[in-house]
């Protein structure tokens, strides 16, 4: 989230041409295009440019600002939902979303289009709500209430920074942020003090919120072993909205079950069945499992090996 006062937001044409660019560039690579990531994107996008066909319709910033003291004191939902998809200026819109097509697209063609559709839906009001009762704790108890609880901020930031701690809750590896190396599942927080030393402008409320979410998220995934309906109503829309895609970009759009993926026996990674190479490791499907004798000989691949094969696949990411 960004925070600011201004009202409206100054839309200018620089970057967007780079960002679209850099979509195209991202999706044409793939065999899968994940069809909810380029959805928010755009949405993200339209909401930003106001075109005027949708202009009656679109809400002014001016009316979906989060700021926790109005969202209580009226009861705005429109604030309080809406405010995730606004920006305050191009930068601001292109930075986010080139964040949430790296973190999208790979959280997509991991989980599938409706597992994916369904988290987006959890975590927008969950780091919404989070970030209102953080504010509403440092009035109650510290009367903290200038700097956070009457701030306005939008942006879809605090989503991203609970998509990021979903994406690294279980990895073992490390990753840059903004230069500095750290293990990859406390990459979100690393980031959180960082953005807020350099940028003191963002939200940290925000911000914060977000990481929070994506914790809980984790947590009541892990406890409940149940089936979730959001899931079967998400899919059957994905199915639905998807038709169109079909026919734009084949049959490569993400919908995945049990029998689409196949483990990595080397580095336990989870690969979409379309592939025969581990998204990962770079191990072969058929070859590792013909290298491994009927008796189950531990032959893993050392982890120096994995990243080597890792850093060399990804460039280094």
């Amino acid at each position: 989230m960004d925070r600011g006062r201004g009202r409206g937001v100054s839309v200018s044409r620089g970057m967007l041409p780079l960002l679209a660019l850099h979509a195209v560039a991202e999706y044409s690579r793939l065999d899968r295009k994940p069809p909810v990531t380029a959805g928010l994107v755009a949405a993200n996008t339209i909401i930003y440019l106001r075109p005027n066909f949708l202009d009656h319709i679109i809400p002014y910033i001016d009316e979906v600002w989060f700021n926790p003291h109005l969202v209580l004191k009226y009861k705005d939902l429109k604030r309080f939902f809406l405010s995730a998809f606004y920006h305050i200026n191009e930068s601001h819109l292109v930075y986010n979303m080139l964040s949430l097509l790296w973190k999208g697209i790979q959280l997509e063609r991991s989980m599938g289009s409706a597992k994916f559709a369904s988290m987006v839906a959890a975590l927008v009001p969950m780091s919404q709500g989070i970030t209102l009762l953080l504010a509403k704790f440092l009035v109650l108890f510290f009367d903290y209430d200038s700097p956070y609880y009457k701030e306005y901020a939008v942006g879809f930031s605090g989503v991203l920074f609970a998509m990021k701690v979903v994406l690294n809750a279980q990895s073992g590896d490390y990753t840059y942020v903004h230069g500095l190396m750290v293990p990859a599942r406390y990459a979100a927080w690393a980031e959180l003090i960082l953005i807020q030393m350099f940028v003191p402008s963002v939200s940290f409320l925000g911000h914060l919120g977000g990481i929070l979410a994506g914790l809980v998220y984790l947590h009541l995934k892990g406890s409940y072993s149940g089936s979730n309906p959001l899931i079967k109503i998400v899919r059957s829309f994905v199915s639905a909205v998807s038709l169109p895609l079909k026919f734009l970009w084949g049959s490569g759009w993400v919908q995945r079950n049990t029998s689409d993926v196949w483990r990595c026996q080397a580095c336990t990674y989870d690969n979409p069945g379309i592939l025969n190479i581990c998204e990962m490791c770079g191990t072969d499907r058929f070859e590792y499992s013909s290298l491994h004798s009927p008796s189950g000989e531990n032959q893993d691949i050392p982890l120096e090996e994995l990243r080597r094969r890792r850093v060399e696949r990804f460039g280094g990411l």
